[in-house]
């Protein structure tokens, strides 16, 4: 039912390149007694998935269990709360049948109300920004009996199995969680391998492992400690102190590169990286005077340098993207390059002179300071660089927290704005439908018919994945005519851990989430 062999590079296994020691582990001598402390310079923004559409999921997806997920190695939805399926050959009609003897973390069963009650929630809170925008194909659920759930579609999509693998449908408890606004004590109930015992915002997260849990996950250690960090500097220190265990999320390129150096302060480290379907882009707000031009648009993508950004902030690390979807999955393309080639300073003279635009063009250039790593100040630094060159442009750069962004370019406040996406699912239906609508991820609309209405209903009909990627690459050649969104670059995700960590080449999941319960401290070496 699910075909996705398209998309087995999104799934594939990390290298692993050591620092010093040995050449490979060994799975023997395994200890689960200690607490593994993993740093991340990415925190969650809420605890409720009725809100999140964003990197909370990467503490939900320890936490809660969703209906199907992604066991380690597969990049199609398995059974994780329950066995779900088609019941038609239109792809409008999925059940779901609930495992019996589930419980949350307070003893309340887990059943077929449950699972309403998380999915409807999400529409009838419809949190701004929030996973509502996931659901647009779904009409409504029902209950048949106890254990079983049928989710009856508005039209056919062959990738709700996908949506459902998210963290954002994570199943909560109908008593803590209330029906129409967020829960608001700042606990969380869940059902995953992991129970949250506390919290300190901006600090640390302590789960401990779940005893009554019944899913897919193994878990290979019984506790973790997640410390949070607002820079990757006091990361990569605390690393190098013993005092964290692994790093996830947040490496600048210069700290990778300074990682795989065989120096002292490396010794006992290992790093290892993955084949990152993680992508960064430009967004012009379509409400904003000057940014609303298509001309200043397409002078900007006219400029834009990927191979130097690229090579001087990141170091080898990332490499351009020319395409909204990235490489290794389906309908990944070159557009962006076919239209604009390289950086023309006279072409985009000439785009902006067409249009009668003659005076330097000023904007203001808006990033998160807090969520993409420490590398996003110095990325936007040489963007503004880049342009400023060309005495076409005069950029003003802006940093928020994530937080506080957030909120502003959802009441469309910033002309041009920087976002990063991990991908919800591997599919390219990802990489282009969030983005496209009034209401979108975005915070500004962004219509195009011949892609909402034709080409993404189109594609969602058929459960061959592999067979609709002209549709998507149609899509994109739209994309590259509007230039709305720029696509810069696609990274690769890198984990630095202690060498007596085992298990960090399997705990990404396709989602890029960090599946904690992979992680292990080996008692030999």
């Amino acid at each position: 039912m699910f075909n996705r062999t398209s998309l087995q590079a999104a799934a594939a296994l990390a290298s692993i390149s050591l620092l010093s020691g040995c050449s490979m582990f060994s799975d023997s001598g395994t200890t689960a007694e200690q607490r593994i402390v993993v740093g991340t310079t990415s925190s969650p923004t809420t605890f409720d998935p009725a809100a999140a559409w964003d990197n909370s999921w990467e503490l939900f997806r320890n936490v809660f269990q969703t209906l199907v997920a992604y066991p380690t190695g597969s990049a199609v939805p398995k059974p994780d709360a329950a066995d779900c399926q088609f019941k038609d050959s239109e792809s409008r009609l999925f059940e779901c049948r609930v495992h019996e003897g589930l419980t949350f973390s307070n003893g309340h069963k887990l059943d077929a109300a449950a699972v309403k009650h998380s999915i409807d929630r999400i529409r009838t809170i419809d949190v701004e920004g929030g996973p509502n925008g996931m659901l647009g194909s779904l009409d409504k659920v029902e209950v048949t009996d106890a254990n079983t759930v049928l989710f009856r579609l508005n039209k056919p999509d062959a990738t709700f199995p996908f949506i459902l693998t998210t963290p954002a449908m994570s199943i909560v408890d109908p008593a803590e969680y209330p029906a129409d606004k967020l829960r608001e004590d700042g606990k969380i109930t869940g059902s995953g391998p992991y129970v949250l015992d506390s919290y300190k915002e901006g600090d640390r997260a302590e789960l401990t492992g779940y005893a009554n849990y019944k899913g897919f996950a193994d878990r290979k250690n019984n506790g973790v400690t997640i410390k949070y960090f607002k820079e990757s500097e006091p990361m990569v220190a605390a690393l190098r102190k013993k005092e964290i265990d692994i790093t996830y999320r947040g490496l600048t390129a210069a700290e990778v590169v300074d990682l795989e150096d065989r120096k002292p302060e490396n010794k006992g480290l290992q790093l290892v990286d993955s084949t990152g379907s993680d992508i960064r882009y430009l967004v012009f707000n379509s409400k904003d005077a000057t940014a609303a031009k298509l001309p200043v648009r397409r002078a900007i993508a006219q400029l834009v340098d990927r191979d130097r950004l690229v090579s001087t902030v990141f170091q080898g690390t990332a490499e351009p993207l020319y395409s909204m979807v990235p490489k290794g999955i389906a309908g990944h393309t070159t557009k962006f390059f076919d239209r604009f080639g390289g950086p023309d300073k006279g072409k985009a003279e000439a785009i902006l002179r067409d249009a009668g635009i003659t005076e330097p063009v000023s904007l203001d250039f808006w990033y998160a300071t807090d969520r993409y790593g420490s590398s996003t100040a110095a990325e936007f630094a040489e963007l503004k660089k880049q342009l400023e060159e060309s005495k076409l442009f005069k950029i003003t750069l802006h940093g928020k927290p994530w937080k506080e962004l957030q909120a502003g370019f959802q009441r469309a406040e910033y002309p041009v704005f920087g976002r990063g996406w991990f991908p919800d699912f591997p599919d390219p239906d990802n990489f282009v439908a969030p983005f496209i609508g009034q209401e979108n991820v975005l915070g500004t609309p962004y219509v195009n018919s011949r892609i909402s209405d034709e080409l993404i209903p189109q594609s969602r009909r058929n459960t061959d994945r592999a067979a609709v990627t002209g549709k998507f690459v149609e899509a994109q050649e739209i994309m590259v005519r509007d230039v709305r969104l720029l696509p810069l670059w696609q990274g690769k995700l890198y984990i630095a851990a202690s060498e007596d960590i085992g298990g960090g080449e399997r705990a990404l999941d396709p989602q890029t989430v960090m599946q904690l319960w992979e992680l292990n401290r080996r008692t030999s070496w």
